[in-house]
């Protein structure tokens, strides 16, 4: 099978010329809203979606989300939160994080209806890949946080599931910053160490440069 090029598209800044290298992936991956689009290019094959609390009430609750032109155009939706690991972590939240009462509401059957309905593939990205994402973050000492952010999530599930020896997997548009409850201090740190073992790259990085030995 030949090798792809599997572009993860966050909704922070895009170096310039970027949109074109972006277009020309062979997978495209966007985010909720899709704010990347534009100077961030146009290809969606898939959007991620934030798929508990506010989010995802405000994409399910008006007809502006899923007729946007990502969203038009994508054939896959993924959903980024299990339903389950975060019934979970309700208990505990109600506890810790009073204020945010509404982030464990599950609409995934939504998403789910919606990529029924309109002809496209749904998935939901499994709880281990959550926890064993977790477990890897530990490593670079977060400080206190709720949950990692949904671009983390995607990055480390086509890591550890969906690549195929050999895939370009390069990132665009991930400024590492944003709500005050995901770990992105640690989450640049982890996404660094990545690019450093040549398991991916950051949008402008040639694919050949100096990765670490052994990488």
């Amino acid at each position: 099978m030949s090798c792809r090029t599997i572009t993860i598209v966050g909704n922070g800044d895009v170096p310039e010329g970027g949109a074109a290298v972006i277009d020309a992936a062979d997978l495209v991956i966007r985010f909720n809203d899709c704010r990347s689009i534009g100077k961030g290019g146009f290809r969606t094959d898939i959007v991620a979606v934030c798929n508990t609390g506010r989010p995802a009430l405000s994409m399910l609750g008006g007809g502006r989300w899923k007729t946007s032109e990502a969203v038009r155009q994508a054939r896959e939706i993924w959903s980024v939160r299990s339903g389950a690991k975060f019934a979970a972590l309700r208990a505990d939240m109600a506890r810790t994080h009073p204020d945010l009462d509404d982030l464990c509401d599950d609409y995934t059957t939504g998403f789910e209806a919606f990529a029924r309905a309109t002809g496209r593939r749904h998935r939901v990205i499994p709880m281990e890949t959550h926890e064993r994402l977790d477990r890897d973050l530990a490593l670079f000492e977060p400080a206190p946080y709720v949950v990692p952010s949904s671009g983390l999530v995607v990055i480390a599930d086509i890591l550890f599931d969906f690549v195929q020896h050999g895939d370009d997997v390069v990132l665009a548009g991930f400024g590492h910053s944003g709500w005050e409850w995901h770990p992105f201090a640690a989450e640049r740190r982890y996404v660094d160490a990545l690019v450093a073992e040549g398991r991916l790259r950051r949008l402008g990085q040639s694919q050949s440069s100096d990765f670490s030995q052994g990488a």
